[in-house]
């Protein structure tokens, strides 16, 4: 497998073969054994779950990030269809999905995050979209799920509003006081209560605003 793999890469372009050659073991074995099991869309579908359960690693999400947009980047790379065969164009697209499976298993980060659903929306892909995005609220901590909520792409932004909206009131009260997250989590209290009828973001929605009308008449 490993043979024939390098074999592949070596044909999809420098850069992919730069970045795969950078990878370390642990993180290339990822990708080898992810293609060696010939993962389908089904599979795709348990990531979440599998890579709930093991070990973070920074460094490899870093790593598989990288790898992704070479080979997306080679995709769509102007004369790749023309300088690429039949065959390896099909290797391009296969590889660069079994990436994108691996990388939503390890992904915990709202920069890969973005990523994933930057390229599913442009893929049209809406089935992959609402995977990613129903993975949110248990991959992400909130103050993640808050920088995705700044995302220059506004589909980005809406997606995470939207996981925001499922976080235990509690967690999104703790975040009030920071300087970043404040104003989003303020927001996501806000349609907490009036989408959702909330009663305890009504409360906490009413007594911050009890505040600041004392601050404002002092």
């Amino acid at each position: 497998m490993d043979k024939i793999l390098t074999m592949t890469i070596e044909n999809l372009g420098a850069r992919v073969v730069s970045v795969w050659k950078g990878l370390r073991p642990a993180t290339r074995g990822l990708v080898e054994r992810a293609l060696a099991s010939a993962q389908t869309q089904t599979d795709a579908k348990t990531a979440t779950h599998r890579g709930s359960a093991a070990s973070y690693d920074a460094r490899a999400e870093w790593e598989l990030s990288r790898l992704l947009s070479a080979l997306d980047e080679r995709a769509t790379e102007a004369g790749a269809v023309v300088a690429l065969s039949v065959e390896q164009l099909r290797d391009l697209r296969r590889m660069a999905e079994t990436c994108a499976i691996v990388l939503h298993q390890e992904a915990r980060s709202a920069e890969v995050f973005a990523q994933l659903l930057g390229r599913a929306l442009w893929m049209h892909d809406y089935a992959r979209v609402d995977l990613i995005a129903d993975s949110l609220p248990t991959r992400l901590p909130p103050s993640e799920i808050c920088e995705l909520a700044r995302h220059p792409d506004a589909a980005v932004r809406a997606i995470a509003h939207e996981a925001l909206l499922q976080t235990p009131t509690s967690v999104l009260v703790d975040l009030l006081n920071d300087p970043i997250d404040g104003e989003i989590a303020r927001e996501a209290l806000e349609r907490q209560a009036g989408e959702y009828g909330s009663e305890e973001a009504r409360w906490v929605i009413s007594a911050l605003d009890r505040v600041e009308t004392s601050e404002d008449d002092m």
